[in-house]
C-alpha cells in the first residue's frame, strides 16, 4: 500500500513494485488520480486524506478488502507551503503536522493488525529533517519526527520480522518542488549546489523504496537512506 499514488514519488513507487509484482493498492487525496494509476497496474485504489483521521479507518478496510493483506506498507504523501517560520500560524502548523506526522502514524497504526508477518514499512522523510530547510520549520520538525518514529517502531517490531526504514529524498523534480517556485530559479540553485549537478527524479527515490522493501534489505531495519546527489551527506 502506497500513500500520495497519484503523481511523483508515490505513483512511481506504485509503478516500481508492480514491475516487480506486487498488487498495489494506491491511497490519496486526490482519488482521480490514484485511480488512474492503478488502472494503469491492475491495483486498487481509494481516497485519504491524512488530515482527517476519520478517513483512515475506512480506507484502510477498503484496501484491505481487496489485498487481504500488507506486505509492505510505504507512507509517502506529504505537503507543505515554503515561508519563513515567524509568517506561519497555528493553523499551518496543525495541518503541516497532521499530514507529515500524525496521518503516518495514524495509518500505520491501521495498517499492523493487517501486515504479514515478515513484511515492510518504508517512511519517506526528508533530507529537510536530517539537516534542517530554511523556509520549512515546521515540515523539517515533522520530517525529522517520522525518523525518530520509524527508529523506535523498528525495535518494536523487530520480534514480528517487520522491517521499518526511512527514505529522506533531497530536492526531488516533482510537483511538489514545483509548487514552491514557479519560475524554477530554486530548482536551478540547487542543481549547481548539488555534487551530482542534477535534482534526484521520483524514478531515483522509488527505487530506493522498493530496495528497503524488499528481500534483498532483509537485514536493514531502523534506517535513514538520503537520496539526495550527495547534497546532504549525514
Amino acid at each position: 500500500m502506497v500513500t500520495g499514488g497519484a503523481s511523483g514519488i508515490g505513483a512511481s513507487t506504485a509503478r516500481r513494485l508492480a514491475s516487480e509484482g506486487a498488487r498495489v493498492g494506491l491511497v490519496d487525496i486526490d482519488v482521480e488520480g490514484a485511480q488512474r494509476v492503478a488502472d494503469e497496474l491492475e491495483g486498487v485504489a481509494t481516497g485519504l486524506d491524512l488530515a482527517s483521521l476519520a478517513t483512515i479507518t475506512p480506507a484502510m478496510e477498503e484496501i484491505v478488502s481487496e489485498l487481504e493483506w500488507i506486505d509492505l506498507l510505504v507512507n509517502c504523501a506529504g505537503w507543505d507551503k515554503a515561508m519563513p517560520f515567524e509568517r506561519t500560524d497555528a493553523v499551518f502548523w496543525h495541518k503541516v503536522i497532521d499530514i507529515n506526522l500524525i496521518g503516518p502514524i495514524a495509518l500505520t497504526h491501521a495498517t499492523l493488525p493487517h501486515m504479514s508477518d515478515g513484511g515492510a514499512i518504508v517512511n519517506v522523510s526528508s533530507d529537510a529533517g536530517r539537516v534542517g530547510s530554511s523556509g520549512e520549520a515546521v515540515y523539517s520538525g515533522a520530517k525529522g519526527g517520522i525518523i525518530g518514529f520509524s527508529k523506535a517502531l523498528a525495535r518494536e517490531l523487530a520480534a514480528r520480522g517487520i522491517r521499518v526504514n526511512v527514505v529522506a529524498p533531497g530536492p526531488t523534480d516533482t510537483p511538489f518542488l514545483a509548487s514552491f517556485d514557479e519560475t524554477g530559479k530554486l530548482a536551478a540553485a540547487m542543481k549547481r549546489q548539488t555534487p551530482l549537478k542534477k535534482l534526484a527524479t521520483p524514478e531515483d527515490v522509488a527505487a530506493a523504496i522498493a530496495f528497503l522493501g524488499s528481500a534483498d534489505a532483509g537485514h536493514i531495519t531502523g534506517q535513514v537512506l538520503s537520496v539526495s546527489g550527495g547534497l546532504t551527506m549525514v
